[in-house]
């Protein structure tokens, strides 16, 4: 007889034909879905087997016992779990063995582990028990250091095997051509697989340009319109072939009927691939209904042996849902700040138990119906304070983040925006950002994760890309840009990551960062010229020396706030709010050279305090210290001196707005051109008309501060150099052309070697469909050679009706008053939206849109590594990559993670795995 758990009926499904030996609950063993019993058949009583009873398919096997256990004469069997294989305890006279089937159902795989004597006048076998560490124990009374011992054994067995189970859960195949069989997995693992797989759901990459076969003469295609009629449908991109996910998961538990077109091979027979998809679904009674209906069990935790069981009442549901809210809203407040979870010490009489234990104990004293269902009043088994319930949470959490995240893209083009970086534990991590423009019109960039990498070469960073496509239904097929740094790696011509994506799509044009290209520009003509090279490295010294020491620090401060007070009084200080607040030198940093406008301009602000403070350092301290104090001191009271520090601030200035523009998410590759003309531009204009205003602002500044200032019209003289053989120029010519018109050239030279990606013929093109002054930028046969950059997306048709639609779109746009005074195709694209012309015009406005998708600068992902050294800090260095995924992803789309409801990730939460507690 069996017993439905859901309609709580009694029925007969016939006699097993087999009679059990010593039936006993305590003798009965599950594993794998599966109940096992020492048994005999009712044919051949003498043959004593295992009889097996498969809940799911309610059908009885037998399995054979160890070869050397078949004679029944003064022989003891007993059943068991050992390291997760199905053991046997096998007793003939006084010797014990013990035997483990290794390959579950292979008789061959039965493997002897154990063997002992047992000792006389004893009864072993009723006493022993299976233990994780693959041996036998009795029940003895054992010492308390050997108990301690061997549970700390046990708790180090449970940890590696669900580590070895969160490695198989983060790398499953996505592409249902490229999976193992179920059947390959650990059995005791099977479920959890089946879980995760279920949880991402079917592989359906619905953007995907489906190719072509030959079929009866006839082009056929896979049709993504079936994903919407049959919901368990998958597609494999590496096959080209459809597979069934239900039939994947579960086909091995039921007798193998029928082909193996949906599991093995693939289905890729598309001449009627409708109806021979339904032919595979069958009758209700088909393999396939069959393993439908063990997906909804699996996912069905009411249906579970262990629920039945348990019995929860209502009352029990409602404080567990409490609980669980409870513990979601104080996941979410952590996620949100950045904080860790764990404390030092968690233990009951610690002052501080970790953040995530302390926020609940707040919740709870704040709230009377929380303190009734959390902590110490929650059941024993179910606190949900576990650090593995912790991560679940997390989990749950960043999987409903990711998936707004991916449905917000659906089948938009898009681009990606890579780069590697060292975390603090020196693990090299690769960042990837999503780039698309949305229903309204707006661009978006998304953070969408973090992956650990063993190394940095293109293959290795590829096929993490590719992983990520195939596990979040993405296609290559909708790839549009790809914007990275200028390492080797990313950019290679023959084996670079660019190189290796546009094999497989040639429309995903590669753009370099522009602003790591202004920062190459600002880095080179550094180094080329030893006169800035030098200014730069005693600007490094004035801050190094001057913030050397807390008394250096606290006596700059005193300084400038003394200034800042006889200024106010003398009536020469602009006051307001925000201004004048304390503060103190900037430091450069190595690799941000527009931090270097900062620390200029500090010094600029701050140089009597400087000064000050340096002379502070050579009254007191006369040591090395005030040695070094000295010669800063007099390196910077030098007309020299001043003006690189004002040349340097001018040129600066300008490629700092620049970069700072460069940096925005919504930064289309149009107005960034633009940016940079204008930049050179600006820079022309001050290398022909601004010396003279530069020499009479750095004379104010040292008359300000008497610094001498010499005679333009005399001669030049460099001081530690002889003059017998020194040429002869003139202060004017050294200043003006030896360091004004020089740098600014070889400022101008690097920003056109630098950016010469503009002048390609495709981003010229992309120039003619900005809005800037009344569209003047227009040119039809630019746009039209512009859409024969994208052949995928324009057939020669639709050139044609493109050429017509480009007449009509300019007259419009230009006599219509709400496309006036436009800056930029941003604007364009969402003011089409807004006044539904990108419907009218949708050739047109797919143009706008690709030109959108390129990428400007790869600045999201360089926040997404200043936010990784936020929550993967000093004290968090032992991170593991899952947690650190999870945690940074939240961190970092915040504004979409605020969007989810929490009973969203309770319910993934909760079909994650089996839990004890029941909504």
């Amino acid at each position: 007889m069996v017993l439905t758990v859901g309609s709580g009926i009694w029925r007969n499904i016939g006699h097993p034909g087999y009679s059990f030996y010593r039936v006993n609950p305590r003798h009965g063993i599950y594993l794998n879905g599966v109940l096992h019993w020492i048994g005999r058949s009712c044919r051949d009583r003498s043959r004593r087997l295992i009889c097996v009873f498969d809940v799911e398919s309610e059908r009885f096997q037998e399995l054979p016992l160890p070869l050397s256990s078949q004679n029944l004469r003064r022989t003891y069997f007993k059943l068991g779990i050992l390291k997760g294989w199905l053991s046997v305890i096998h007793k003939v006279n006084d010797v014990i063995s013990v035997w483990v089937m290794k390959d579950y159902g292979v008789k061959e795989s039965w493997t002897k582990e154990h063997e002992f004597k047992e000792p006389v006048g004893s009864f072993v076998t009723s006493t022993m028990k299976f233990t994780d560490q693959g041996i036998m124990e009795r029940f003895f009374k054992r010492k308390s250091s050997l108990g301690s011992s061997d549970s700390m054994g046990s708790s180090r067995t449970s940890c590696s095997r669900q580590s070895e189970l969160d490695e198989v859960l983060a790398n499953l195949q996505a592409d249902p051509g490229l999976r193992i069989r179920m059947m390959e997995y650990d059995t005791n693992i099977r479920d959890e697989v089946r879980r995760a797989y279920l949880q991402k759901g079917p592989c359906q990459p619905r953007g995907h340009s489906f190719p072509q076969s030959n079929i009866s003469g006839i082009n056929r295609r896979f049709i993504p319109q079936w994903f919407d009629e049959f919901d368990w449908l998958e597609y494999s991109v590496s096959k080209d072939a459809a597979f069934c996910l239900y039939c994947y998961l579960f086909k091995s538990n039921f007798e193998q009927v029928g082909s193996e077109a949906f599991t093995g091979v693939g289905f890729k027979n598309w001449k009627k691939g409708r109806e021979r998809i339904k032919v595979h679904v069958g009758p209700v009674g088909s393999v396939h209904n069959k393993a439908r209906e063990a997906t909804t069990n699996l996912m069905n935790q009411n249906t579970h042996i262990e629920t039945a069981v348990s019995k929860h009442s209502e009352q029990a549901r409602v404080a567990y849902r409490r609980c669980l809210i409870a513990s979601i809203k104080c996941t979410k407040f952590l996620l949100r700040q950045g904080l860790s979870f764990r404390g030092n010490d968690e233990s009951a009489t610690s002052s501080n138990r970790g953040n995530y234990l302390e926020l609940l104990q707040f919740l709870a004293d704040n709230d009377e119906k929380v303190k009734e269902v959390v902590l110490e009043n929650a059941p024993g088994n179910l606190k949900l304070v576990a650090p593995s319930i912790q991560k679940d949470i997390v989990n749950a959490c960043a999987g409903e983040t990711l998936d707004v995240i991916m449905s917000g893209l659906k089948d938009r083009f898009f681009s990606i925006l890579v780069d590697e970086a060292r975390d603090i534990l020196v693990k090299e991590q690769m960042a990837m950002v999503l780039r698309y423009v949305d229903d309204s019109g707006h661009v978006i960039e998304r953070f969408v994760g973090i992956q650990h990498v063993t190394d940095t070469t293109s293959s290795s960073l590829k096929d993490a890309i590719d992983i990520f496509f195939s596990s979040n239904g993405l296609s290559f097929s909708k790839l549009r840009g790809q914007g990275y740094d200028g390492a080797s790696n990313m950019r290679g011509e023959l084996n670079g990551l660019k190189t290796k994506i546009l094999r497989e799509q040639p429309c995903a044009y590669y753009v370099h960062c522009f602003a790591h290209q202004l920062q190459l520009a600002l880095v080179a003509v550094a180094k080329k010229n030893i006169d800035i090279a030098s200014f730069f490295t005693t600007t490094n010294s004035v801050v190094n020396h001057v913030g050397a020491s807390c008394k250096r620090r606290d006596a700059l401060r005193a300084q400038l706030q003394e200034e800042l007070v006889v200024a106010f009084e003398n009536d020469c200080l602009i006051t307001g709010r925000g201004l004048h607040q304390e503060t103190s030198l900037k430091r450069a940093g190595d690799t941000r050279w527009s931090s270097h406008y900062g620390t200029i301009i500090s010094i600029i602000s701050m140089f009597s305090s400087v000064i000050h403070v340096l002379q502070m350092i050579i009254d007191d301290n006369p040591n090395d210290s005030a040695g070094e104090a000295n010669k800063i001191q007099r390196e910077m009271l030098t007309f020299q001196f001043v003006f690189h520090l004002f040349l340097m601030k001018a040129i600066l200035g300008l490629t700092n707005d620049v970069s700072q523009a460069l940096q925005k998410k919504d930064q289309e590759i149009v107005n960034a051109m633009a940016l940079v003309k204008s930049c050179k531009e600006k820079l022309h204009w001050m290398r022909n008309n601004g010396f003279d205003a530069l020499v009479e602002e750095v004379s104010s500044f040292c008359d300000k501060h008497h610094i001498d200032v010499p005679n333009m019209d005399e001669a030049f003289v460099l001081p530690g150099r002889s003059r017998r053989n020194a040429p002869i120029k003139t202060n004017r010519h050294h200043y003006r052309v030896e360091l004004f018109i020089y740098v600014i050239d070889e400022q101008l030279t690097e920003l056109d070697d630098r950016f010469n990606e503009v002048n390609t013929e495709l981003l010229i093109c992309l120039a003619c469909l900005s809005p800037n002054d009344s569209f003047v930028a227009f040119d039809k046969q630019k746009l039209l050679r512009l859409a024969q950059f994208y052949p995928q997306d324009f057939s020669d048709g639709d050139l044609l009706a493109l050429e017509d639609q480009l007449e009509l779109y300019i007259h419009y746009v230009c006599s219509s008053s709400d496309f006036s005074n436009l800056q930029g195709i941003g604007d364009l694209a969402k003011k089409m939206v807004e006044t539904r012309m990108h419907r009218a015009f949708n050739y047109v406005y797919l143009l706008i849109t690709l030109a959108l998708v390129l990428p400007v600068a790869t600045t999201s992902v360089e926040r997404a590594f200043s936010v990784m050294n936020i929550i993967k800090g000093p004290l968090r260095n032992k991170m593991g990559d899952q947690w650190l995924n999870d945690s940074l992803l939240v961190y970092v789309e915040k504004d979409v993670f605020d969007c989810i409801e929490n009973e969203a990730i309770m319910l993934r939460f909760q079909n994650m795995k089996p839990r004890r507690g029941q909504l």
